[in-house]
Protein backbone atom coordinates (compact mmCIF):
# COMPACT_ATOMS: atom_id res chain seq x y z
CA UNK A 1 0.00 0.00 0.00
CA UNK A 2 1.47 3.36 -1.06
CA UNK A 3 0.88 6.21 1.39
CA UNK A 4 0.98 9.86 0.37
CA UNK A 5 1.80 11.37 3.78
CA UNK A 6 1.12 10.84 7.45
CA UNK A 7 -0.71 13.08 9.95
CA UNK A 8 -0.15 11.85 13.50
CA UNK A 9 -1.51 8.32 13.57
CA UNK A 10 -3.39 8.73 10.25
CA UNK A 11 -1.87 7.35 7.06
CA UNK A 12 -3.25 9.29 4.08
CA UNK A 13 -3.35 7.48 0.72
CA UNK A 14 -4.02 8.77 -2.78
CA UNK A 15 -7.34 6.95 -2.76
CA UNK A 16 -8.34 8.87 0.39
CA UNK A 17 -7.88 12.20 -1.40
CA UNK A 18 -9.86 10.98 -4.40
CA UNK A 19 -12.57 9.72 -2.04
CA UNK A 20 -12.81 13.12 -0.31
CA UNK A 21 -12.88 14.94 -3.65
CA UNK A 22 -15.70 12.79 -5.05
CA UNK A 23 -17.78 13.15 -1.88
CA UNK A 24 -17.26 16.93 -1.96
CA UNK A 25 -18.44 17.10 -5.57
CA UNK A 26 -21.47 14.96 -4.77
CA UNK A 27 -22.45 17.09 -1.77
CA UNK A 28 -21.96 20.28 -3.77
CA UNK A 29 -24.23 19.07 -6.57
CA UNK A 30 -26.90 18.04 -4.06
CA UNK A 31 -26.64 21.45 -2.41
CA UNK A 32 -27.02 23.22 -5.79
CA UNK A 33 -30.11 21.14 -6.53
CA UNK A 34 -31.70 21.95 -3.16
CA UNK A 35 -30.52 25.56 -2.94
CA UNK A 36 -33.41 27.95 -2.63
CA UNK A 37 -35.73 25.43 -1.00
CA UNK A 38 -36.48 24.64 2.61
CA UNK A 39 -35.17 21.10 2.02
CA UNK A 40 -31.57 22.35 2.21
CA UNK A 41 -32.07 23.13 5.91
CA UNK A 42 -33.20 19.57 6.55
CA UNK A 43 -30.15 18.28 4.66
CA UNK A 44 -27.74 20.46 6.68
CA UNK A 45 -29.37 19.34 9.91
CA UNK A 46 -29.04 15.69 8.92
CA UNK A 47 -25.37 16.13 7.98
CA UNK A 48 -24.66 17.92 11.27
CA UNK A 49 -26.21 15.07 13.21
CA UNK A 50 -24.13 12.56 11.24
CA UNK A 51 -20.92 14.46 12.04
CA UNK A 52 -21.83 14.42 15.73
CA UNK A 53 -22.35 10.66 15.46
CA UNK A 54 -18.89 10.20 13.94
CA UNK A 55 -17.25 12.29 16.67
CA UNK A 56 -19.09 10.40 19.42
CA UNK A 57 -18.14 7.08 17.87
CA UNK A 58 -14.47 8.09 17.55
CA UNK A 59 -14.48 9.16 21.22
CA UNK A 60 -15.78 5.67 22.14
CA UNK A 61 -18.84 7.02 23.96
CA UNK A 62 -20.62 3.73 23.59
CA UNK A 63 -24.06 4.54 25.01
CA UNK A 64 -24.57 7.76 23.05
CA UNK A 65 -22.98 6.17 20.00
CA UNK A 66 -25.48 3.28 20.08
CA UNK A 67 -28.43 5.67 20.45
CA UNK A 68 -27.29 7.87 17.57
CA UNK A 69 -26.42 4.78 15.53
CA UNK A 70 -29.98 3.50 15.82
CA UNK A 71 -31.29 6.91 14.81
CA UNK A 72 -28.94 7.10 11.83
CA UNK A 73 -30.13 3.69 10.66
CA UNK A 74 -33.73 4.91 10.63
CA UNK A 75 -32.63 8.35 9.46
CA UNK A 76 -31.42 7.03 6.11
CA UNK A 77 -34.87 5.63 5.36
CA UNK A 78 -36.50 8.85 6.60
CA UNK A 79 -34.20 10.91 4.36
CA UNK A 80 -35.19 8.85 1.32
CA UNK A 81 -38.85 9.52 2.08
CA UNK A 82 -38.34 13.23 2.80
CA UNK A 83 -36.16 13.85 -0.25
CA UNK A 84 -37.91 11.49 -2.67
CA UNK A 85 -38.68 14.26 -5.19
CA UNK A 86 -35.21 15.79 -4.88
CA UNK A 87 -33.53 12.38 -5.30
CA UNK A 88 -35.59 11.74 -8.42
CA UNK A 89 -34.61 15.13 -9.87
CA UNK A 90 -30.95 14.54 -9.01
CA UNK A 91 -30.91 11.16 -10.75
CA UNK A 92 -32.62 12.66 -13.81
CA UNK A 93 -30.08 15.48 -13.83
CA UNK A 94 -27.24 12.98 -13.44
CA UNK A 95 -28.46 11.10 -16.49
CA UNK A 96 -28.39 14.21 -18.65
CA UNK A 97 -25.08 14.98 -20.32
CA UNK A 98 -23.11 14.94 -17.08
CA UNK A 99 -19.79 15.96 -18.58
CA UNK A 100 -20.94 18.34 -21.28
CA UNK A 101 -20.03 22.00 -21.03
CA UNK A 102 -23.55 22.89 -19.91
CA UNK A 103 -24.03 19.71 -17.91
CA UNK A 104 -23.80 18.87 -14.23
CA UNK A 105 -20.10 19.44 -13.58
CA UNK A 106 -19.13 22.06 -16.12
CA UNK A 107 -21.89 24.65 -16.06
CA UNK A 108 -21.01 27.97 -17.63
CA UNK A 109 -21.42 31.02 -15.43
CA UNK A 110 -23.44 33.70 -17.15
CA UNK A 111 -22.85 37.34 -16.14
CA UNK A 112 -25.68 38.89 -14.19
CA UNK A 113 -27.93 41.18 -16.17
CA UNK A 114 -29.80 44.22 -14.93
CA UNK A 115 -33.51 43.74 -14.42
CA UNK A 116 -35.81 45.95 -16.50
CA UNK A 117 -37.65 47.60 -13.60
CA UNK A 118 -39.51 50.03 -15.88
CA UNK A 119 -41.16 47.23 -17.87
CA UNK A 120 -42.13 45.46 -14.64
CA UNK A 121 -43.63 48.63 -13.14
CA UNK A 122 -45.63 49.37 -16.28
CA UNK A 123 -46.98 45.82 -16.30
CA UNK A 124 -47.96 45.67 -12.62
CA UNK A 125 -49.67 49.07 -12.79
CA UNK A 126 -51.76 47.83 -15.71
CA UNK A 127 -52.50 44.55 -13.93
CA UNK A 128 -53.46 46.37 -10.75
CA UNK A 129 -55.71 48.79 -12.64
CA UNK A 130 -57.62 45.92 -14.26
CA UNK A 131 -57.82 43.82 -11.05
CA UNK A 132 -55.76 41.04 -12.62
CA UNK A 133 -54.15 38.78 -10.04
CA UNK A 134 -50.39 38.27 -10.25
CA UNK A 135 -47.57 36.69 -8.27
CA UNK A 136 -43.96 37.61 -9.09
CA UNK A 137 -40.85 36.29 -7.28
CA UNK A 138 -37.63 38.31 -7.45
CA UNK A 139 -34.40 36.44 -6.73
CA UNK A 140 -30.97 38.06 -6.72
CA UNK A 141 -28.58 35.25 -5.77
CA UNK A 142 -30.11 31.94 -6.87
CA UNK A 143 -32.10 30.72 -9.83
CA UNK A 144 -34.54 28.83 -7.55
CA UNK A 145 -34.24 25.74 -9.72
CA UNK A 146 -36.38 23.63 -7.38
CA UNK A 147 -39.34 26.00 -7.78
CA UNK A 148 -38.66 26.93 -11.41
CA UNK A 149 -38.80 23.26 -12.40
CA UNK A 150 -42.34 23.04 -10.98
CA UNK A 151 -43.55 25.40 -13.72
CA UNK A 152 -42.72 26.13 -17.35
CA UNK A 153 -39.18 27.34 -18.08
CA UNK A 154 -39.07 30.44 -20.29
CA UNK A 155 -35.68 32.21 -19.95
CA UNK A 156 -37.28 35.19 -21.71
CA UNK A 157 -36.37 38.86 -21.66
CA UNK A 158 -38.57 40.99 -19.42
CA UNK A 159 -41.18 43.10 -21.16
CA UNK A 160 -44.54 44.60 -20.29
CA UNK A 161 -46.33 42.62 -23.00
CA UNK A 162 -44.83 39.33 -21.81
CA UNK A 163 -45.92 39.84 -18.21
CA UNK A 164 -49.37 41.04 -19.30
CA UNK A 165 -49.84 37.98 -21.51
CA UNK A 166 -48.67 35.57 -18.79
CA UNK A 167 -51.11 36.89 -16.18
CA UNK A 168 -54.00 37.31 -18.61
CA UNK A 169 -56.97 35.42 -17.17
CA UNK A 170 -57.28 33.39 -20.37
CA UNK A 171 -53.59 32.45 -20.50
CA UNK A 172 -52.62 28.86 -19.57
CA UNK A 173 -49.64 30.32 -17.65
CA UNK A 174 -51.52 32.74 -15.38
CA UNK A 175 -52.20 30.25 -12.58
CA UNK A 176 -49.03 30.27 -10.51
CA UNK A 177 -45.98 32.46 -9.95
CA UNK A 178 -43.43 34.03 -12.26
CA UNK A 179 -39.77 33.82 -11.19
CA UNK A 180 -37.46 36.66 -12.26
CA UNK A 181 -33.73 36.09 -11.99
CA UNK A 182 -30.66 37.49 -13.71
CA UNK A 183 -32.62 39.99 -15.77
CA UNK A 184 -34.98 37.41 -17.27
CA UNK A 185 -38.33 35.78 -16.69
CA UNK A 186 -36.92 32.38 -15.77
CA UNK A 187 -40.19 30.46 -15.40
CA UNK A 188 -43.96 30.88 -15.16
CA UNK A 189 -46.80 28.86 -13.62
CA UNK A 190 -44.51 27.93 -10.72
CA UNK A 191 -45.80 26.32 -7.53
CA UNK A 192 -44.77 28.06 -4.30
CA UNK A 193 -44.87 26.74 -0.72
CA UNK A 194 -47.93 27.95 1.20
CA UNK A 195 -47.42 29.48 4.63
CA UNK A 196 -48.92 27.42 7.46
CA UNK A 197 -49.23 30.34 9.87
CA UNK A 198 -52.63 30.60 11.54
CA UNK A 199 -52.68 34.37 12.12
CA UNK A 200 -53.01 35.43 8.47
CA UNK A 201 -56.03 37.76 8.07
CA UNK A 202 -59.03 36.26 6.32
CA UNK A 203 -58.98 38.80 3.48
CA UNK A 204 -55.75 37.32 2.16
CA UNK A 205 -56.14 34.42 -0.25
CA UNK A 206 -53.84 31.74 -1.62
CA UNK A 207 -51.61 34.21 -3.48
CA UNK A 208 -50.74 36.03 -0.28
CA UNK A 209 -50.24 32.76 1.61
CA UNK A 210 -47.98 31.44 -1.15
CA UNK A 211 -46.00 34.71 -1.16
CA UNK A 212 -45.53 34.51 2.61
CA UNK A 213 -44.52 30.86 2.40
CA UNK A 214 -41.95 31.61 -0.30
CA UNK A 215 -40.52 34.54 1.67
CA UNK A 216 -40.23 32.33 4.76
CA UNK A 217 -38.43 29.53 2.93
CA UNK A 218 -36.10 31.58 0.69
CA UNK A 219 -34.32 34.91 0.50
CA UNK A 220 -36.64 36.37 -2.13
CA UNK A 221 -38.91 39.36 -2.59
CA UNK A 222 -42.43 38.42 -3.68
CA UNK A 223 -44.91 40.82 -5.31
CA UNK A 224 -48.63 40.12 -5.06
CA UNK A 225 -51.47 41.80 -6.95
CA UNK A 226 -54.90 41.03 -5.53
CA UNK A 227 -57.51 39.86 -8.03
CA UNK A 228 -60.33 41.17 -5.80
CA UNK A 229 -59.05 44.68 -5.00
CA UNK A 230 -56.11 45.26 -7.33
CA UNK A 231 -53.93 46.20 -4.34
CA UNK A 232 -50.20 45.58 -4.60
CA UNK A 233 -48.29 43.92 -1.73
CA UNK A 234 -44.76 42.75 -1.02
CA UNK A 235 -43.61 39.80 1.09
CA UNK A 236 -40.08 39.47 2.47
CA UNK A 237 -38.67 37.34 5.31
CA UNK A 238 -42.16 36.33 6.45
CA UNK A 239 -43.47 39.92 6.59
CA UNK A 240 -46.26 41.21 4.37
CA UNK A 241 -46.75 44.89 3.50
CA UNK A 242 -50.14 45.47 1.93
CA UNK A 243 -51.62 48.20 -0.31
CA UNK A 244 -48.33 49.78 -1.42
CA UNK A 245 -48.06 52.52 -4.02
CA UNK A 246 -46.18 52.08 -7.29
CA UNK A 247 -43.26 54.36 -6.24
CA UNK A 248 -42.88 52.39 -2.99
CA UNK A 249 -42.90 49.11 -4.94
CA UNK A 250 -40.16 50.39 -7.27
CA UNK A 251 -38.09 51.63 -4.33
CA UNK A 252 -38.27 48.30 -2.48
CA UNK A 253 -37.47 46.21 -5.56
CA UNK A 254 -34.42 48.36 -6.29
CA UNK A 255 -33.36 48.20 -2.65
CA UNK A 256 -33.65 44.40 -2.61
CA UNK A 257 -31.72 43.92 -5.85
CA UNK A 258 -28.88 46.26 -4.85
CA UNK A 259 -28.28 44.86 -1.35
CA UNK A 260 -24.70 43.62 -1.12
CA UNK A 261 -25.17 40.94 1.50
CA UNK A 262 -28.01 38.59 2.22
CA UNK A 263 -29.58 39.56 5.55
CA UNK A 264 -30.15 36.90 8.15
CA UNK A 265 -33.66 35.55 7.86
CA UNK A 266 -35.57 36.09 11.06
CA UNK A 267 -38.15 33.75 12.42
CA UNK A 268 -41.66 34.86 11.39
CA UNK A 269 -43.27 36.94 14.10
CA UNK A 270 -46.45 35.88 15.82
CA UNK A 271 -48.37 38.94 14.72
CA UNK A 272 -48.61 39.50 10.99
CA UNK A 273 -47.75 43.10 10.19
CA UNK A 274 -49.97 44.51 7.47
CA UNK A 275 -49.45 48.05 6.29
CA UNK A 276 -52.54 49.79 5.06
Amino acid sequence: MIYLFKIGFLDVRWTDLVDILLVSILLYQVYKLLKGSVAVRVLLGFLSLYLIYLVVKAAQMNLLSNILGQFMGVGVLAAIILFSQEIRKFLLLLGKTTFREDGLLFRRREPKEAINITAIMEAIKSLSGSNTGALIVFSRNTELKFYADSGDLLEASISKRLLMSIFNKHSPLHDGAVIIFNGKVKAARCILPVSERENIPAQFGMRHRAALGMSEATDTLVLIISEETGQMSLARNGHLDNNLSAPEIRKRINSYLTEKETPEVEEPQTNLEVAS
